[in-house]
């Protein structure tokens, strides 16, 4: 294996700001940074400048293209890749101009808009990030860009979590600021991004179109063994897993993505890497590069990368944990209690804006991470519920009783726990609750309902907006009453938003009624939790800062009804297409072959009541699977004829989606019945033992 050192080789293949000083001149370099710390455009001159540079730097690196590398509103990132050549007089020459890393124009009618534009209307713009770094991936320099239309709206994710990021740097230094910090001169959202993935092998996975067109299976029986035993859970990693860990490390860290950890998870064929901290720009955009990188290097080792947040019925299902944090310019956590919390007066009025904030806007981080697929995950084996709550531990509840009884809190020690002869530890402040959506862990918030296949952009873009939005609610209270009385505003706080706190199960049958008595939002599905997007109040509040207008809004409203209405339509005719074509068949030559063998044995005066018997009952199930796919091909025909698309995802939730889990119960007892011979794809014990050593 190669010599790899990771602090000689990170980041290898990323314009990094010391290749940018070493390639610029000192005043295009201070030029560069005056820009992003006063949030103003590039200049002509040091884009031209800039340009060269990366030009440079990337033809180096062997590439021979760049594109703009975009989120839009698809669910993946998006590229147009175009050589750096330009003709003249001898041939071509290798150029790349400020305006074409200012600007791109791709064909944006080709891309979800929600109304915000008209089909025929083609103009989009590409506008490069100088916030967030180039690289070099294959032979292409990348570089990242928020995507808009002709008229300046949002199509994409990034432009919009850049908006939250200003507001909430805005909102958060006016609080610091009337609570005496004259110091700080910027607040940064940070989010470390936790990846959770299936592994499965090549040749199960060409053997699947569910997977393969809808990246979950659609039909399954449970395996004898599935993650019962948690034998898997941080258990010894295969060596061919591990191989392809070890060369994905090396990949994320030559493109300057913090993977730290890796680690077998709880399902099997389950696995997870977690990244370290970086500010949440950087953090997302690094995320989408992973989830890239992560597929491509499995297809180098004869595997696939499912990234689906619930691929296998009946075991864990994969997430994204994103664990999200504020700090100062100087370094200052300020969600780090200290030693004693109730008179840390940064610590309280922070924490006590996102108690607020998760209370007064269940709704929208419900929204914000919504799929159909996200869906069919939370809820259930270790993924957090779809009701919205946090989870702070006794020890802050402790400290939040205090503060409004006006006693006093004392001093916190780190409890130590003995293990025995000479080991022990020092206890954490708070122990974890894995039901929990939303969890205080010690010094940051860990979202913990976000989906493994989505950008994690619309759960910082909501979380950012909605802190600024209670942090300046804060400020005025602290204006409007005077700095002598934070703690009263801080403490009316908690009085009104104590009811979204809940330390307990939160699978239990008795949460959902006592959240159902608080008031708290109960959304399961992504249809109930879509009108988020069009309350006045929300709108209102996206709108005062900025991230969002009420047509961006509206446009995200109707692109994830299209999305949910689509993607459920894919799945039901998947469905149809391996019942009537790849099951039925197969459960008719079984059947043909059990009648075979039941004449034959009458005919010779043998008993064949084994064989009568399944015969019977595959028959019957067969039968059920035709009726069943039938009432589905039903309901297809009968939504193509519903126009209003809300109406549409209704139908689809309530008619499409429970008739195809009808339909697959019945093929999943097939598969039961019908000998493994004759069953015509890979089962759940194929494919999550598919990778054996």
């Amino acid at each position: 294996m190669e010599n790899f050192k990771v602090s000689e080789r990170f980041a290898e293949n990323v314009f990094t700001d010391d290749e940018m000083k070493k390639r610029l001149t000192k005043e295009a370099y201070d030029e560069f940074h005056r820009c992003i710390d006063e949030n103003v455009p590039l200049t002509r001159p040091l884009a031209d400048e800039l340009a060269s540079a990366m030009k440079e730097w990337a033809t180096e690196k062997g590439a021979t293209h760049y594109t703009h590398w975009f989120q839009p509103m698809t669910g993946v990132t998006a590229e147009k890749h175009e050589a750096f050549i330009e003709p003249s007089k001898d041939g071509v020459i290798e150029r790349f101009s400020g305006k074409n890393l200012i600007k791109g124009e791709p064909d944006a009618s080709s891309f979800p808009s929600g109304g915000l534009r008209a089909t025929f209307e083609a103009r989009g713009y590409t506008s490069y990030d100088p916030n967030s770094y180039a690289f070099v991936m294959g032979t292409s320099l990348y570089i990242p860009t928020v995507f808009c239309s002709y008229g300046g709206e949002s199509l994409d994710k990034k432009a919009p979590l850049l908006r939250s990021i200003e507001t909430l740097n805005r909102s958060a230094l006016r609080t610091l600021r009337l609570l005496g910090d004259t110091e700080t001169k910027k607040v940064t959202a940070n989010a470390g991004i936790e990846q959770e993935y299936f592994l499965i092998d090549k040749s199960v996975y060409e053997k699947r179109i569910d997977l393969i067109d809808c990246g979950r299976t659609l039909f399954g029986a449970k395996p004898p063994k599935g993650q019962e035993l948690e034998d898997h859970y941080f258990g010894k990693i295969k060596a061919r897993v591990w191989d392809y860990m070890n060369d994905l490390d090396r990949e994320l860290w030559k493109l300057g993505v913090y993977a730290k950890t890796k680690h077998n998870e709880v399902a099997p064929a389950q696995h997870e890497l977690a990244n370290i901290y970086a500010a949440v720009n950087t953090a997302v955009d690094q995320n989408q590069i992973t989830m890239s990188v992560m597929k491509s290097v499995a297809n180098k080792h004869g595997m696939v990368c499912l990234l689906n947040e619930k691929p296998f019925a009946g075991i864990n299902g994969s997430g994204k944990h994103n664990n999200w944090s504020l700090s100062t310019d100087s370094g200052e956590n300020l969600f780090k209690p200290g030693k004693k919390p109730a008179e840390n007066k940064k610590f309280m009025t922070f924490f006590a804006a996102v108690v607020a904030a998760v209370d007064e806007y269940q709704d929208m981080l419900r929204v914000s991470v919504a799929s159909p697929s996200n869906d069919n995950r939370l809820g259930g084996n270790e993924a957090p519920p779809a009701i919205v709550s946090m989870f702070v531990g006794t020890d802050m509840e402790d400290i939040i009783a205090s503060y409004l009884s006006g006693k006093a809190c004392g001093e916190r020690i780190k409890a130590q726990s003995r293990v025995g002869g000479n080991i022990a530890y020092t206890k954490d402040d708070t122990d974890r609750n894995r039901t929990s959506p939303f969890a205080f862990t010690g010094n940051k918030f860990e979202f913990r309902m976000v989906g493994s296949d989505m950008s994690s952009a619309g759960a910082n873009i909501v979380l950012n907006t909605i802190v600024a939005e209670e942090l300046d609610r804060i400020s005025d209270e602290i204006e409007k009453r005077g700095a002598a009385e934070t703690d009263e505003v801080i403490k009316d706080v908690f009085r009104k938003h104590s009811r979204i706190i809940f330390n307990g199960n939160n699978y239990s049958e008795e949460w959902k009624a006592e959240a159902k008595r608080r008031g708290l939002t109960d959304a399961p599905t992504t249809v109930d939790a879509i009108a988020a997007y069009l309350n006045p109040k929300n709108v209102e509040v996206f709108e005062k800062h900025s991230v969002f207008t009420g047509k961006e809004l509206a446009s995200r409203y109707e692109i994830m009804i299209d999305r949910y209405v689509k993607t459920l339509d894919i799945e039901a005719r998947t469905m149809l297409w391996m019942t009537e074509r790849e099951i039925i068949p197969a459960a008719i030559n079984y059947q043909k072959t059990l009648a075979k063998t039941v004449n034959a044995k009458l005919a010779a005066g043998v008993s064949s009541k084994a064989e009568t018997a399944i015969l019977k009952k595959t028959a019957k199930l067969t039968d059920d699977a035709y009726v069943k796919q039938e009432k589905l091909a039903d309901y297809l025909s009968e939504a193509e004829k519903i126009a209003d698309g809300y109406e549409s995802a209704v139908f689809h939730k309530e008619k499409i989606k429970t008739q195809m889990e009808d339909l697959r119960r019945t093929c999943d007892e097939l598969e039961c019945n019908v000998s493994r011979k004759e069953w015509p794809f890979p089962t759940y014990v194929d494919i999550l033992s598919s990778v054996k050593y």
